[in-house]
């Protein structure tokens, strides 16, 4: 059947008016994406197969040209128009903290990094560099390393701290294996960055490990 013929409070397009984005389903939020099914399957049908096939949302968002536009109903105009999408909302994260503002909401940080580390295949550990009033001074990706570690230097760390003037860090790193849960070396690294920036009166506020779920915070542990 198609979505035309269904009840209209089923149908994506529709839901989403009517209760919001976040009342619908992956599945239902790529339909809306993919506009139209391919033949003997809906839309929301299509959805369904190709979030089955990828093992989920994230994976098709991460998907490669060749991948991207070899999965049916996907193609060329799709993929472009996508990138335009994700690019969009990485600009609208950047700009929702641009250098000033003030950290006033933890999941505003969380979905800025999450949109910034997230799709890496391999572990990047970055900083979030704050004054003393918690406005933002800059972001930056410091360390690359592989697909299950990144080697980080504390000495560099303060360096670039005292080189902005920072009064406070807000870390980060990602876990390409989508597993947010920190590591044991995931805590010691960061204590002993609390301990060397403590030494030079800047504050660490918080470590986020980013995976494919909600980033986890380690200070809400108390493991900071």
């Amino acid at each position: 059947m198609a979505i035309r013929d269904w009840p209209e409070f089923e149908r994506p397009r529709e839901k989403l008016l009517q209760q919001g984005a976040g009342a619908l389903s992956d599945a239902e939020l790529l339909a809306i994406f993919l506009r139209s099914g391919i033949a003997g399957k809906s839309a929301v049908d299509l959805a369904r197969d190709l979030i089955s096939q990828y093992g989920g949302l994230g994976p098709i968002l991460q998907a490669d040209y060749s991948e991207f536009c070899s999965a049916p109903g996907l193609g060329m105009a799709k993929y472009t128009q996508l990138q335009a999408i994700l690019e969009m909302s990485r600009r609208h994260l950047r700009e929702s903290l641009r250098r000033g503002t003030v950290l006033e909401n933890p999941q505003q940080t969380r979905d800025y990094l999450s949109c910034e580390l997230r799709g890496y295949d391999c572990e990047v550990f970055s900083c979030l560099f704050l004054d003393n009033r918690h406005r933002v001074l800059t972001f930056e990706k410091l360390f690359f390393g592989t697909i299950n570690s990144a080697t980080v230097h504390p000495r560099e760390v303060v360096k670039r701290a005292l080189k902005l003037n920072a009064a406070a860090v807000i870390l980060s790193h990602n876990h390409p294996s989508g597993v947010a849960e920190p590591s044991e070396a995931d805590i010691q690294i960061t204590r002993h960055l609390k301990q060397a920036l403590a030494l030079v009166d800047i504050r660490l506020l918080d470590h986020f490990i980013i995976g494919d779920g909600e980033p986890i915070s380690l200070a809400e542990r108390g493991q900071v």
